[in-house]
């Protein structure tokens, strides 16, 4: 069953490319805008460069888990772009990215 808060139409994607603001770090570079709805949404973006499906695979199951653990300010729609170099990086690793992006765009909702 697809996530409800799933960015899931090429042209959702397309929109956060051209419109959206960009925080980066040494694993994954995040595209954001606001997207006037009462939730957040967010996708992957993982090409060939990263390595095989298997790997590229691995890496969107251990983004959505991180994801679905995060508190998000809702009204945003959120694109994380996966370099190459995250292969080699374990779950934690990336999770610490992931929140560090998240913050830096202060997209994390206060608890």
């Amino acid at each position: 069953m697809r996530e409800p808060r799933a960015l899931t139409k090429r042209a959702q994607y397309t929109l956060v490319y051209r419109q959206g603001r960009v925080w980066a770090n040494s694993l994954l570079v995040m595209k954001a805008m606001p997207n006037g709805l009462a939730i957040s949404r967010y996708g992957f973006s993982v090409t060939r460069k990263v390595g095989g499906a298997v790997r590229r695979n691995r890496l969107k199951r251990l983004l959505r888990e991180i994801m679905r653990t995060q508190s998000l300010k809702p009204g945003w729609d959120i694109v994380f772009i996966v370099r190459s170099v995250a292969v080699k990086a374990d779950f934690r690793r990336l999770e610490r990215a992931v929140t560090d992006l998240l913050a830096l765009a202060q997209l994390l909702e206060s608890r």
